[in-house]
Formats: C-alpha cells, sequence, structure tokens
C-alpha cells in the first residue's frame, strides 16, 4: 500500500505544492506546481482560490497526510504574520474538509533537515531537493522546492510529526 505526502508552502500569492509517494520503500514525485491567489487588492478572493486550488490537488491526487510550514514572520512585520495565518487557514481547512491529517514543521527545522543548516538560503535548497528526488534540474519557482523541501521532511520525521487535526 503506497502513501502519498502533499508538502505545502503556503502564500497569499503562490502556494507551493509537491506531492510524494512512497510504495515499498521507494519514493517518488508525483506533481508538484503552485496555486495562484489571482485577485489583485482582494484578500477575500485570494484566500477563495487557494482554497479552491487546495482542495482541487487534494481532490486529484489523494494524499494521505498534508504536511504545512509553519506560520513564521519576524516581529517587526507583524501584518505579515496575520495574512500569513489566513492562507495557512484555508489550506487546513482544504485538508479537514477531505479527511487528510495535517502536520506542521518550522521552516528552520525543514532545512536542517535537509541541508544540515537551519539558516539554509532558497538556492541550496533547491539543490538539496534536486539531489534527494534525483531531479535532472532543481524545481521552480522556489516556492515549489519549498513545498517538497515539506513533504519530505514529513517523509523523514513520520513516525514523530507534530500532528494538528484528523487522524487516519
Amino acid at each position: 500500500m503506497s502513501l502519498r505526502i502533499l508538502g505545502i508552502d503556503p502564500g497569499l500569492n503562490i502556494t507551493g505544492y509537491g506531492v510524494l509517494e512512497v510504495d515499498a520503500g521507494r519514493l517518488r514525485l508525483c506533481e508538484a506546481g503552485v496555486v495562484r491567489g489571482r485577485s489583485k487588492g482582494s484578500l477575500t478572493r485570494r484566500l477563495v482560490e487557494i482554497h479552491e486550488g487546495v482542495s482541487e490537488v487534494i481532490a486529484s491526487l489523494q494524499p494521505s497526510a498534508m504536511a504545512i510550514e509553519e506560520l513564521y514572520s519576524h516581529y517587526e512585520r507583524p501584518r505579515t504574520a496575520i495574512l500569513m495565518g489566513h492562507a495557512r487557514g484555508v489550506i487546513c481547512l482544504a485538508a479537514a474538509e477531505a479527511g487528510v491529517s495535517v502536520s506542521h514543521y518550522a521552516a528552520t527545522q525543514i532545512k536542517r533537515i535537509l541541508t544540515g543548516n537551519g539558516r539554509a538560503p532558497k538556492s541550496q535548497m533547491q539543490r538539496a531537493i534536486q539531489r534527494e528526488l534525483s531531479l535532472s534540474a532543481a524545481p521552480e519557482p522556489p516556492d515549489v522546492a519549498d513545498a517538497l523541501a515539506v513533504a519530505l521532511c514529513h517523509y523523514y520525521l513520520k513516525d514523530k510529526p507534530t500532528t494538528v487535526g484528523l487522524n487516519r
């Protein structure tokens, strides 16, 4: 029986996603891409677009679990944290509606697991994902690499994730 892990890098304009499949101990990339919030100026409309896009990904790819990057923002930008919280909320809602469990991972934890450096730059993360998944090129845009990194982190830590929500 295979396990599918949906990794999500939440964003209001671009939400990266990547689905990894684990079957008989082998890991393979199923699909990766982005969900775009296209409505400029309307937070409500962008949130609807993100929810609908993630719901479509879940319905199409049928993940067993979802892993999402935890909210992090510099204390100088509390508004950014609040806005990103909205995006994470509708993404988690899409998973809950589909009965998919959600695990949350800190960005520094994800980076440390994949590169050994909790402060790794995006380019280093892209190269790490390319290496780990034996891809011919680094994932683009970086949001896709970040989503795949979250999914890989969940794969490596799946016996010890911080899980919130529904468990199957």
